[in-house]
């Protein structure tokens, strides 16, 4: 079996998973990033995206993130979402609601950087929705 490591991801609503797990991918502002045992400290803004958790049990659950920070250290990963559901509670019609709002974001953007970013979001937004 495969080394484990503490795993915490908090919503602002409440603690959603606290326990060991093998493997978790999170969807980092910078691109999708494998977490382990013994990973390297490493400090990550989310975007929008699956963030995938591996148990060792054969069991993978995702999450539906809405942004946030990720915390690795050799022991432990933190996650704190801005919003976070799981995957078999993801109501499509509240993903097509923030789509909508990314298109919004878009239009109203009054700079190329902040549109880029939204551009970036319904991007990702549209992957999910799929």
């Amino acid at each position: 079996m495969a080394d484990t490591f503490k795993f915490d991801l908090v919503s602002p609503e409440r603690l959603l998973v606290s326990g060991e797990v093998t493997q978790v991918v999170v969807p980092g502002s910078e691109g999708d990033f494998a977490v382990l045992a013994g990973h390297a400290p490493v400090l990550s803004t989310m975007r929008p995206g699956m963030l995938e958790i591996d148990d060792g049990d054969a069991k993978r659950t995702r999450y539906f993130i809405g942004g946030g920070f990720a915390e690795a250290t050799p022991e432990r990963l933190t996650v704190l979402a801005e919003e976070a559901v799981a995957e078999a509670d993801l109501d499509r019609n509240v993903l097509a609601q923030s789509i909508q709002n990314a298109r919004e974001d878009i239009a109203d953007a009054k700079d190329d950087a902040t549109r880029a970013q939204a551009q970036e979001t319904l991007d990702h937004l549209q992957q999910i929705h799929a």
